[in-house]
């Protein structure tokens, strides 16, 4: 069963990549759903769709032109004002460079440049061109400036033959986080991610970390506040910017992070635990930098550091509040070893996925463990991962999507 969107007005924007002709199957979606499509194509769109398709397909006129006789002489201005959300999908690279740069060189890039609602693009190009520093550059300045949401792409074949991240999302993914910017099925809810490692000092300039790069949690993060929810986001060090609409407290430490989250835990209905909290740190760490003696070796003594899942397995006792979800990076023996974690922690939920599938990369797949089960989530994106998560803690709190 589909998402219910009766009577939300939808703004498609179709631009010229291959992936262009599975617009059709989500414009196909989103009308059986309920929604009121207007669909903007540009140019190099049409080389690959026709408007005739979109326009079966959404009961209504395609606008293509800028300056196009046969409509009215505003529809950059009209169009957005009445659409609740604008989802591009596909949206290629030049797409994305013209509206980073504030660029209306075409009637899509005009009508985003007017619409002052939520923004959803779901980019689809060649691995290499997703990867380009420009459209590195580019993406964050959608997200940290204009307040964009994207769906990342996923990886896979592409038309080009190669193998490789840039093919456009699933569909379901693309209704999910559309669903998710629309819904705030979350409002009232306080919740709490950690996310990235903490960094366990051996003197000012040295330091024991991990290879987290703190994009799942951010991603939870994110996505906990599009649909609604107070969040705090507690943080180790990492080169992400803060998600819109999120408190970030930022930390250093294991020490730091206990505290900033313990001092906080009473207050929460949610606690998403998606840190990679270093297990040990230095005994001591030396006021001064440590300099390189005459052994060729060099001892470290590690201290434990706290458990902080536990802790809060241990606060919540039988209560159903907070709902504490963590996670578990593994080897081997996934779903053995998660099954465990979530009993001796005492959490209501784990994430558990394999090194291989959660460390670089923006897809993942991992299974969440319950006590009602296991589910597998196959191969998705961070921010799909996120959603599906958000959907159980939702649950477990009295909220259905």
């Amino acid at each position: 069963m589909g998402p219910d969107l009766k009577n939300v007005k939808i703004l498609l924007g179709v631009t010229g990549g291959i992936a262009a002709y599975k617009s059709a199957e989500l414009c196909r979606h989103l009308v059986k759903s309920g929604a009121r499509v207007q669909v903007i194509m540009s140019d190099a769109a049409c080389r690959f769709i026709t408007p005739l398709t979109m326009e079966t397909l959404s009961g209504q006129p395609v606008h293509v032109q800028m300056f196009d006789p046969a409509r009215r002489p505003l529809t950059h201005i009209e169009a957005p004002a009445e659409a609740d959300i604008l989802l591009v999908a596909p949206a290629t690279a030049d797409y994305l460079a013209r509206c980073a740069t504030g660029r209306a060189s075409d009637l899509i890039s005009a009508v985003t440049l007017a619409f002052a609602g939520p923004v959803l693009a779901a980019p689809a190009m060649n691995t290499n061109m997703w990867r380009n520093p420009a459209t590195v550059r580019n993406l964050h300045t959608l997200r940290d400036e204009h307040g964009w949401h994207i769906v990342a792409p996923g990886s896979g074949e592409l038309a080009c033959g190669t193998v490789g991240e840039g093919r456009l999302a699933d569909t379901d993914d693309i209704l999910r986080a559309l669903t998710g910017l629309l819904r705030k099925d979350l409002n009232g809810l306080r919740i709490l991610v950690t996310a990235g490692p903490t960094v366990e000092d051996l003197d000012p300039v040295r330091f024991i970390s991990n290879r987290s790069s703190g994009r799942t949690g951010y991603a939870i993060a994110a996505m906990a506040a599009r649909r609604g929810a107070d969040v705090t986001l507690v943080s180790g060090p990492v080169s992400l910017p803060a998600p819109p609409r999120v408190t970030r407290v930022p930390v250093r430490s294991a020490l730091e992070m206990e505290q900033a989250v313990l001092g906080r835990a009473a207050d929460m209905d949610v606690i998403v635990m998606a840190a990679a909290v270093a297990d040990y740190r230095p005994e001591t760490s030396a006021p001064q930098k440590i300099k390189k003696g005459t052994d060729d070796t060099m001892t470290v003594k590690l201290v434990k550091n706290p458990d902080i899942l536990l802790a809060l397995g241990r606060l919540r006792g039988t209560s159903d509040r907070p709902v504490v979800a963590g996670f578990a990076l593994e080897t081997e023996h996934l779903v053995e070893n998660a099954q465990k974690k979530r009993a001796q922690k005492n959490a209501h939920i784990i994430v558990a996925n394999l090194a291989q599938d959660a460390l670089d990369g923006d897809t993942t797949r991992a299974v969440i463990v319950d006590d009602t089960g296991e589910t597998d989530t196959g191969g998705v994106s961070k921010e799909a991962l996120a959603d599906r998560l958000l959907d159980i803690c939702a649950a477990r709190c009295g909220r259905s999507r």
